[in-house]
């Protein structure tokens, strides 16, 4: 068994290998940050491609479905799986349109799912993926009820087959090619929140909370 961050064959690098990241820390904080993953399963032979939220704690990433979800029923039933994380942080303009790229950070993870079935690990695995949304949010609710409870899978994914993908800075452009007329450089992007809009059927008397108000992703 590897350990977290380090290298398997599933999870090595190839293109751009000076790009690679295999450091437990790099690997959460780039999966603390973002906000959504895809999940990649083969369901009855067919590949699926699944976009849900998530959590991490400790060395495990935590998601969440409806018992009779078709892509988690298959990681139940043993199947490999394959997690991925992107967080696009800019727009790479070269003066060459081969050399165009983006700034981002990657998390690639690996292997094969566990049920959770202990309902305290379950319970608090609920309160992460809430927790991870918006801080906060998990006290400013109701908690499940057994049916909901009940009627939810959770599936814990190791990181211990796992490596991130991190390209930053400016364009890079052929010695050649620097003497065009062509403006070059990087568009920065990131994630930014709006104003809470309050449900259309909320009391008058409940202000938007400070989490809600002031909300960003760190």
């Amino acid at each position: 068994m590897t350990v977290a961050g380090a290298r398997s064959r599933r999870t090595t690098v190839g293109r751009h290998p000076e790009r690679a990241r295999y450091d437990q820390g790099t690997l959460e904080a780039i999966l603390d940050e973002a906000l959504i993953c895809h999940l990649g399963v083969i369901v009855d032979g067919n590949p699926h491609v699944i976009p849900t939220m998530y959590a991490r704690q400790g060395n495990a990433v935590y998601v969440h479905g409806a018992v009779a979800n078709q892509a988690l029923g298959a990681l139940r039933a043993g199947g490999q799986v394959c997690l991925v994380v992107t967080l696009l942080d800019g727009l790479v303009m070269a003066r060459s349109a081969f050399n165009h790229s983006m700034n981002y950070r990657s998390v690639v993870v690996v292997g094969q799912a566990r049920e959770v079935t202990d309902p305290e690990e379950k319970m608090g695995a609920m309160a992460a993926l809430l927790e991870h949304v918006a801080r906060g949010r998990w006290e400013d609710t109701r908690h499940p009820s057994q049916a909901e409870f009940d009627a939810t899978v959770i599936l814990a994914l190791s990181l211990d087959e796992a490596s991130a993908k991190v390209r930053s800075g400016g364009p890079v452009d052929a010695p050649e090619d620097h003497e065009l007329g062509h403006w070059a450089g990087v568009i920065p992007l990131a994630l930014r929140a709006q104003e809470p809009v309050d449900a259309g059927d909320l009391k008058e008397s409940i202000p938007a909370p400070a989490y809600a108000r002031g909300y960003r992703r760190v």
